[in-house]
C-alpha cells in the first residue's frame, strides 16, 4: 500500500505562538505532517508576555520540556500568583494565588464556611487559608519539599523562550524559511489559502496554515477578511510600554500588578533582569507621560528603551476560517493582567491537535472549535473586566470603569456572589471558584448572604477547623527555602543549548 501523503502545515510567524505550534506538531504529529515555519528576522515580535499560569506545565509535558533545563535557558523564576496593588482602593493590596483557598465539602465551597466563621468573629483574612498565597507572601518556594505540591507557573524571558523552542524544533528536523510574506495565494474556487509568496519570489505551499502574524492577522484578517470584535468599551486601555531593568532585590515568586490613575503597571522578576510595563488608556494618559511615569517608577537601571505597543482589546470573529487557524494576537487580545496570553495559545493548539483535519475541513468541527474559542476568551474577558469594574477609586478613569455597563455574563456572576456568596466554574471557564472568590473579595465585593448549610457545623468546631488549617499552612511554609535560594540550586540561569525534542 502507498504511504499516505503527509499534511503540509505552514506556520506564518515565529515568536512564542509560532514556535509553540511548531514544537507541538514536531513532538506529537511528526510522522503525519510536514511543518514549515516562515518568519523574518527583520520583523520584531511583541515579546512582553513573560508570565504564565499553571496550565503551562501540562503543555510542556506534551512537547517534552524539562522544567529545570527550560528555566535555566530562559532565566525563569517560579510564580505562585499575582499581587494586585491599589485596585479596589489606592492603599489596598491582595494576591490572586494559584492555589485553592481552604477546603470545599459536599455542602459547598470554602467561602461559605469562611463567611459564616467571619460573621461569628472566628475567621482570619481569606488569604490565611491558601498555601500558595502564604508561600508567595513569605517569598518561599520549592518543588517536592512539602506535603502538598505547590501549584505554580513561571516568569521567563519571552525572547529566550522562542529561541529555546526553535533550537529544539530545528534539531528535530523542522524547516524554517526566512523571509517576509509578500502575498497570500488562495484557491479561486474554495477560497482556501494555497501558498505564501515570499519577498524573494519563492512560494511556501501548504494544506493547513497557522496565522501567528500578530495584531495584523496577515492571513486571517488581510487575506481572508475575517472581522474583529472590539471590546474597548469594556476594557478601554489601548496602550502599553515595556522596558527591561536590572534586578535590585531577590526575585519574588509572584507578579506585581500596580494600579495607577489611568491603568496599571506590571513588574515581573526573572533571574537575570526584571520585566516592567505600564498599561493605560490614552484618553487619560499621553504616551510621553506614560513613558515618564514608567521610567520614574522602575527600581533598577533600564536595559532597553521603552517599547510602545498599541492594541485594541477584542477577538477575531472566527479563529478558524477555511484552512487557516489564527493564534495569539492574530485571533484576539485581552490585556495581560492575569497572564492568560500564552495559555490561550497553548489551549488553542491542544484543541486543534484533538480535531486536526487530516481528512479535509469539516464545517461542524470548525464551528465547534470557533464556539469553544469564543466562549473561552469571553470568560477571560469577563474576569479581567471584574478587576476594573469593582473599584472604589476616585480618578475619572476608574469612575468610568465602575459605572460602565458590563457583559450580562459578568453581571450574573456578580449578582450570584453578592446575593448568595456563589462562585462557579463552567465547562469552558479557565478560572476556578477560588480565583473568582479571591478577586471578588479582594476587590471588596461583600456577599449579603451565603449558604446556610455552613451552620450545620457547630461554631466552635468551625473555628477550630479554620485555626488548624491556618496553622498547618504556616508550618508548611516555614519549611520552604527562600525562592531566590531555591532557584540558585535548582535551575541557575544558563545559555546552554537545549536538547533536541525527542
Amino acid at each position: 500500500m502507498d504511504t499516505p501523503a503527509k499534511t503540509r502545515v505552514v506556520i506564518a510567524g515565529g515568536g512564542t505562538a509560532g514556535w509553540l505550534a511548531a514544537a507541538l506538531f514536531m513532538r506529537q504529529l511528526r510522522p503525519l505532517v510536514d511543518v514549515v515555519l516562515v518568519e523574518s528576522e527583520e520583523i520584531g515580535t511583541v515579546g512582553v508576555g513573560e508570565a504564565t499560569i499553571p496550565t503551562v506545565q501540562a503543555f510542556h509535558a506534551l512537547i517534552g520540556v524539562d522544567e529545570r533545563e527550560f528555566m535555566a535557558a530562559t532565566g525563569a523564576t517560579f510564580k505562585l500568583g499575582i499581587a494586585f496593588e491599589g485596585w479596589a482602593r489606592t492603599d489596598d493590596r491582595y494576591i490572586h494565588s494559584f492555589g485553592d483557598v481552604g477546603r470545599a465539602t459536599w455542602m459547598g465551597d470554602f467561602q461559605h464556611f469562611w463567611l459564616e466563621a467571619q460573621a461569628n468573629g472566628d475567621a482570619g483574612p481569606f488569604s490565611d487559608y491558601c498555601l500558595e498565597l502564604q508561600a508567595a507572601e513569605a517569598g518561599r518556594f520549592a518543588t517536592g519539599q512539602t506535603g502538598r505540591r505547590l501549584n505554580h507557573a513561571y516568569h521567563f524571558d519571552a525572547g529566550r523562550y522562542a529561541k529555546y523552542l526553535r533550537a529544539r524544533c530545528e534539531a528535530a528536523g523542522l524547516t524554517r524559511r526566512e523571509g517576509r510574506i509578500a502575498r497570500v495565494d488562495r484557491d479561486p474556487g474554495t477560497g482556501h489559502i494555497t501558498a505564501l509568496a515570499l519577498d524573494d519570489g519563492s512560494r511556501v505551499e501548504g494544506d493547513i496554515f497557522l496565522d501567528c502574524t500578530g495584531f495584523r492577522g496577515l492571513l486571517i484578517g488581510d487575506a481572508l477578511g475575517v472581522g474583529y470584535e472590539d471590546w474597548g468599551h469594556w476594557l478601554p486601555a489601548d496602550r502599553a510600554l515595556a522596558v527591561q531593568t536590572t534586578s535590585v532585590e531577590p526575585a519574588r515568586p509572584y507578579t506585581r500588578a500596580i494600579a495607577h490613575d489611568a491603568g496599571w503597571q506590571w513588574r515581573i522578576p526573572l533571574q537575570h533582569r526584571v520585566g516592567n510595563g505600564i498599561v493605560y488608556d490614552s484618553d487619560f494618559l499621553s504616551d510621553d507621560a506614560a513613558r515618564e511615569r514608567l521610567l520614574g517608577s522602575v527600581e533598577g537601571t533600564p536595559l532597553t528603551e521603552p517599547k510602545l505597543i498599541r492594541f485594541t482589546t477584542g477577538r477575531r470573529q472566527r479563529a478558524w476560517e477555511g484552512n487557516c487557524i489564527a493564534l495569539s494576537l492574530a485571533s484576539g487580545f485581552v490585556e495581560p493582567l492575569e497572564s492568560t496570553s500564552i495559555h490561550l495559545v497553548m489551549v488553542a493548539l491542544t484543541r486543534l491537535l484533538q480535531v486536526f483535519p487530516f481528512d479535509g475541513i469539516n464545517p461542524s468541527v470548525v464551528a465547534r472549535y470557533n464556539d469553544q474559542s469564543r466562549r473561552e476568551l469571553e470568560g477571560v474577558r469577563d474576569f479581567i473586566i471584574l478587576h476594573y469594574h469593582l473599584n472604589q477609586r476616585s480618578e475619572p478613569f476608574w469612575k468610568r470603569c465602575a459605572t460602565m455597563p458590563i457583559p450580562d455574563t459578568l453581571a450574573q456572576r456578580i449578582a450570584l456572589f453578592v446575593e448568595g456568596g456563589q462562585a462557579f466554574q463552567s465547562g469552558d471557564d479557565l478560572f476556578r471558584v477560588s480565583s473568582w472568590s479571591q478577586v471578588m473579595l479582594g476587590q471588596r465585593l461583600t456577599p449579603k448572604n451565603w449558604h446556610r448549610l455552613a451552620r450545620l457545623m457547630p461554631a466552635d468546631r468551625l473555628a477550630q477547623s479554620l485555626a488548624e488549617l491556618k496553622a498547618g499552612i504556616a508550618a508548611e511554609v516555614a519549611k520552604l527555602p527562600q525562592h531566590q535560594a531555591f532557584l540558585a540550586g535548582y535551575c541557575p540561569e544558563t545559555t546552554a543549548r537545549p536538547a533536541a525534542a525527542a
